[in-house]
């Protein structure tokens, strides 16, 4: 049996190594000491994503060595949640005997969450029939007597959806439980533990603020549900329409009323905001009439443009959530001209990896 196993001895020298290395980076914008939120040393991803290999009768998960490109079996893997531990035990049992739903079958994702709901796709090579669909409906009549999980198969130009194409999750942050729809092929956080810290940390930022809160880049609304009850209202912004479809929900299932979320993406906001361009998904939105003197950044891996970075340093409290250290900090050359750092932490959202994510607390100096 192949075992991607986890040396956890290992574990609080990679952090530290991590905290070396951006203390490094970063020293040069006043940061000595950084905030480090750490991560349970194993069963920590919520999702994982495998290849398939068919190998005669036997049929198993893989991954790809970065280096070498070779194949590595996986029986068990180490970092993913429990739930995706055992799921994916149950898929092989079912599926290797199962001619119907294992021919052409090449990749398998799992999408789980804390609260014990699971989503399982599976991706093919050839089109999806009546006989799938009811071989997939029975081997989830089937395992839901054990899961609570629901099924998403999909081939070129085809997606099928038994169940829910989302999973629901409930976080404890601070005592309050928070719930988010988590959509399969939607950006969430992989590690939900970190996220919380993540989460709580920010409150602790935005508890004095006392203003309105802008946020760029808000996703399926993580940061801006939590951070809701610190503002007087809070105004974000969403380019793509699945995380915008599940911030709506999510702001209904937690009750919370002073939350707009507007499809733009972060170049158009910024032309609204200057009175360059006027969009009809803006009606019924004066942006003349928010206070925001906070604004929160939560960008993708590229980092921020210039002309929004120059948005951004119009406001007075700058909350910038990184994936990307390098963009970070070349974003961070533009924003100090008129800010200064305040606060520096690292959430291990990626255990074992060179990756890292940062939050940056700046204010005008």
């Amino acid at each position: 049996m192949a075992v991607i196993k986890i040396d956890t001895t290992q574990y609080d020298a990679q952090l530290s190594e991590k905290e070396q290395r951006i203390t490094s980076q970063f020293r040069r914008f006043g940061v000595e000491k950084l905030e480090v939120f750490g991560s349970d040393p194993i069963h920590y991803r919520q999702r994982a994503e495998f290849r398939v290999w068919h190998e005669g009768e036997d049929l198993f998960h893989i991954m790809f060595d970065q280096q070498t490109k070779e194949k590595i079996r996986v029986d068990e893997f180490d970092p993913a949640a429990p739930l995706v531990g055992e799921v994916m035990q149950a898929m092989l049992e079912n599926l290797k005997d199962n001619e119907v739903l294992r021919r052409k079958l090449f990749q398998i994702d799992y999408l789980s969450s804390l609260s014990g709901e699971i989503l399982v796709s599976l991706l093919y090579h050839k089109q999806l029939d009546e006989q799938w669909l009811q071989a997939i409906k029975e081997l989830k009549a089937k395992l839901s007597t054990q899961f609570k999980i629901d099924f998403i198969g999909r081939a070129r130009k085809q997606k099928e959806v038994i169940g829910n194409d989302y999973v629901i999750e409930r976080l404890n942050v601070n005592g309050k439980e928070l719930i988010y729809q988590q959509v399969e092929n939607s950006f969430t956080q992989p590690n939900a533990k970190v996220n919380i810290k993540m989460l709580e940390w920010a409150q602790a930022l935005c508890q004095p603020l006392n203003n309105d809160l802008l946020e760029l880049y808000c996703g399926n609304g993580n940061f801006s549900i939590a951070l809701a009850g610190s503002f007087d209202r809070v105004l974000a912004t969403e380019i793509s329409k699945s995380s915008v479809y599940s911030a709506q929900y999510n702001i209904a299932q937690n009750k919370v009323e002073n939350l707009d979320i507007i499809r733009m993406s972060s170049e158009e906001f910024t032309q609204a905001m200057k009175g360059e361009r006027t969009f009809s998904r803006l009606d019924g939105i004066n942006l003349k009439s928010y206070n925001c003197q906070t604004i929160l950044v939560d960008p993708p891996r590229a980092g921020m443009d210039t002309l929004t970075c120059d948005l951004v340093a119009n406001y007075d409290n700058i909350i910038y959530i990184s994936c990307n250290p390098d963009t970070l900090e070349r974003d961070l050359d533009h924003l100090c001209k008129t800010h200064e750092v305040k606060r520096f932490a690292i959430f291990d959202q990626f255990p074992y990896t060179h990756h890292i994510e940062s939050g940056v607390f700046l204010q005008r100096k």
